[in-house]
């Protein structure tokens, strides 16, 4: 039998790479995106012909319910949420409503149906917030520190309760930075990566950055939705804190960066105070001890490779001007 998976936020990042995995895997991909959003559906690119689209307000729960009846999933995966985390003080109630809004609807939809349907909540290092303890597991209290990770707990206890009252098989993964080519330029991954290759090419001389010490758990996103699908093949529905386990520094990703193109980083990289952010005391980092007992997952894409890969398709991407430079004056 062919498994159908319904994915929210299908367009986005992770939902490239999960539509990718789940199609070589034989699925039946449907993609949830609200009927004004569906043409961003050719962000997938070659994928947007093997998946199907269906129109639905993420926001309307009857129209969920249909949607859900209709499909007959035996996976869903809730990925909507707004990308870029520093937006989600601009739209605190917005961000809710979709983030735990539409995890709450997607829940009752799947228990009214009274399908068997698997289902996987995005959640996010986010929640750990300002941590008193390093590296953080799935025992970890929860202290977040902005809306985004406000409503990241929200829906996430909101799956919890679904599992224990109604018996659902519901789960989340708690996931640590995860990047790849197809980040936008304002995640400082990608600006980077994108600034190295335009200095490179001519099309730039510097780069402003902030904090230089910060660090980070950054892993690649394709190896982190094979996680998510791990989880919907165990036995038993659990939580799990998905990432490298390695910290390394704003720094270190600017070195590599420029090691990719050959460049010395110290005469191109201005760090400029007003970039600092003012939550970089404390350190996300998982132990993912618990993926890699019970679903054998580890990453397999190492930082260095990760850097790599992000900097030769913007090279790429620069030569063949499938981008220009204005990208990099992106916000920051």
């Amino acid at each position: 039998m062919i498994k159908t998976a319904l994915i929210t936020g299908i367009t986005g990042q992770d939902g490239y790479y999960l539509s990718l995995l789940l199609l070589e895997k034989g699925y039946r991909v449907v993609g949830l995106l609200p009927p004004q959003r569906q043409s961003n559906i050719a962000k997938l690119g070659s994928l947007a012909n093997q998946v199907e689209v269906y129109a639905v307000d993420l926001t309307d729960s009857a129209a969920l319910e249909v949607a859900v009846e209709q499909t007959q999933p035996q996976e869903i995966y809730n990925l909507a949420a707004p990308s870029f985390v520093p937006d989600s003080w601009n739209d605190p109630l917005g961000t809710l409503d979709l983030i735990t809004g539409t995890a709450t609807r997607l829940l009752a939809a799947v228990r009214k149906a009274g399908l068997a349907t698997r289902f996987y909540q995005a959640s996010s290092s986010e929640m750990f917030g300002d941590v008193d303890r390093s590296p953080q597991d799935e025992q970890t209290p929860f202290r977040p520190m902005n809306p985004y990770a406000a409503a990241k707990l929200h829906a996430h206890w909101t799956m919890v309760h679904h599992r224990q009252r109604y018996g659902l098989f519901a789960c989340s993964g708690i996931l640590y930075n995860h990047e790849s080519p197809r980040r936008p330029p304002q995640f400082v991954t990608r600006k980077v990566c994108l600034a190295a290759a335009a200095i490179k090419l001519g099309l730039s001389d510097t780069i402003e950055m902030g904090n230089l010490d910060a660090k980070r758990d950054w892993g690649y996103a394709g190896d982190y939705v094979e996680a998510m699908w791990r989880m919907l093949q165990a036995d038993i529905p659990e939580d799990y804190a998905i990432g490298t386990g390695e910290l390394h520094s704003v720094r270190e990703l600017v070195t590599a960066a420029f090691e990719c193109v050959g460049l010395d980083w110290t005469r191109r990289v201005m760090v400029e105070p007003k970039l600092f952010r003012a939550d970089e005391h404390f350190q996300l980092v998982a132990n993912p001890a618990k993926a890699k007992n019970n679903l054998k997952w580890e990453p397999q894409v190492s930082f260095e490779a990760l850097i790599e890969k992000m900097v030769l398709k913007d090279l790429e991407r620069l030569q063949n001007g499938t981008i220009t430079p204005a990208a990099l004056s992106t916000p920051k």
